[in-house]
């Protein structure tokens, strides 16, 4: 399935996109990680590239970008995105050293497809920077908008699954994410809670486009109440100075 504005899976990236290369900015350290994941490997594809975060990574870079908006927005030093999708790759077997799907695989309409074929086109390691969805929840927003981390939950496949769809050898390795994390994903906020009562900044993670206005009127409300009483600090306040948070975010590296 695509929306209107080309974007494959459950999300129009046409409607929530616009302010996607303010507030995902790529961290340099979990960067470091994924280039370390792709070793020395040159030719590197990347599925569901969006507007290009972290393709400084890898050495020589194919994009996949089904979504228009997302394609108009990367930077012009970068290369142009062929319009595909995930479940149907237009390369040939084996045709890449490496392939990359990073915060892309939980919005295709079929994973286990996508991953049968990156696995199809590439040679050695195929790396997937996702989310553990039993983990979602343990983070303190469940607490504000359980709706949003429901809804996180529900999307993200279950890490069995792809590891079975990649076949080979796969490792699982938890993703530090830094208290000043310029990614703007939910858990980047995790010591910062002031963040996220930027509309702009919720609008960059998709989940936030699955409640209505009056969930997210809600949110703010109740987040503000307990920051300003200071029960949000009472119960979470030593985030403020821890360096790095163990969340959901994970690595895998598969190989043949």
């Amino acid at each position: 399935m695509r929306t209107h504005d080309g974007s494959a899976g459950d999300v129009d990236y046409g409607a929530i996109g616009s302010g996607h290369v303010s507030y995902r900015r790529p961290d340099v350290r979990i960067a470091h990680t994924i280039a370390q994941a792709l070793g020395d490997t040159r030719n590197v594809l990347n599925v569901g590239a969006g507007t290009g975060s972290y393709e400084s990574a890898a050495h020589t870079v194919t994009a996949v970008e089904p979504s228009l908006a997302m394609r108009a927005q990367r930077p012009a030093e970068l290369a142009t995105a062929v319009d595909a999708v995930a479940e149907h790759l237009p390369f040939a077997d084996g045709q890449f050293d490496a392939s990359m799907a990073l915060f892309s695989v939980h919005q295709w309409s079929d994973a286990e497809a996508g991953l049968r074929e990156m696995r199809r086109v590439t040679s050695g390691p195929v790396v997937l920077l996702t989310c553990d969805p039993l983990r979602v929840r343990d983070f303190w927003l469940y607490d504000y908008a359980p709706d949003v981390l429901d809804t996180e939950a529900r999307r993200y496949p279950r890490l069995g699954a792809l590891t079975e769809a990649l076949g080979g050898t796969v490792s699982i390795e938890p993703v530090p994410i830094p208290l000043d994390c310029t990614d703007g994903f939910n858990e980047a906020y995790y010591g910062r809670p002031e963040l996220l009562l930027d509309p702009a900044a919720r609008q960059a993670c998709s989940a936030w486009s699955f409640i209505d206005d009056r969930a997210r009127q809600d949110f703010d409300t109740s987040l503000r109440r307990a920051l300003g009483s200071g029960a949000w600090d009472e119960a979470f306040g030593q985030l403020r100075g821890r360096p790095t948070y163990n969340g959901s975010l994970v690595l895998l590296r598969a190989t043949p």
